[in-house]
């Protein structure tokens, strides 16, 4: 019986140590991704409030993904459908998604806000690139947001222009990322 007592009270403690353990995986809540083309002769701007991702402290591992055909807010519906079609060929690759690890060590369990850098597999139009991208990481008891700009070469992503538009398609898209995620 003392034997039996003993395995209970270690099966009892490792329960409680283990219900303690601070929660280090954070859900994307609130998240979106906006991106514009400055080009010579036309702007173009479109936006997507469906950003969905994890992020993982412990491990510093994330994986975010959007669904292309998810973004609004094109100068025209033709624009728009060119974009879906024409370039990013939405129904052959429907996501673009960034997925690997923080480089630096943050105590997330600490509020502050933190420059870091991300490096991992960036996914656009089936061509996936390794990238190193600077987020600023705002931690606070339960949530981080993160937000993040960058530009993305349309050449880099097998994304090509025509002659007919090359003045008003930037080859060169920046991207602008803001995420609130939360622990689940």
């Amino acid at each position: 019986m003392n034997k039996c007592f003993r395995i209970l009270t270690f099966a009892g403690c490792f329960f409680v140590l283990v219900a303690a353990a601070p929660v280090t995986v954070y859900k994307v809540n609130k998240g979106s991704i906006a991106f514009n083309s400055d080009a010579p002769m036309e702007l173009i701007k479109a936006s997507s409030n469906e950003l969905a991702g994890l992020f993982d402290a412990s491990t510093k591992k994330f994986a975010f993904r959007v669904k292309v055909s998810s973004f609004e807010g094109f100068n025209t519906a033709l624009q728009k459908e060119h974009f879906n079609e024409n370039y990013m060929e939405s129904n052959s690759f429907p996501y673009a998604s960034f997925e690997g690890k923080v480089i630096e060590d943050i105590d997330y369990s600490k509020p502050g806000v933190y420059n870091v850098r991300a490096k991992g597999n960036f996914t656009v139009h089936g061509v996936s690139q390794e990238r190193i991208i600077k987020v600023e990481i705002t931690a606070k008891p339960q949530t981080v947001s993160v937000r993040s700009s960058f530009t993305v070469l349309l050449a880099d992503h097998n994304i090509t222009i025509p002659k007919v538009v090359h003045e008003k398609l930037a080859s060169e898209i920046k991207v602008d990322i803001k995420a609130e995620l939360a622990t689940q």
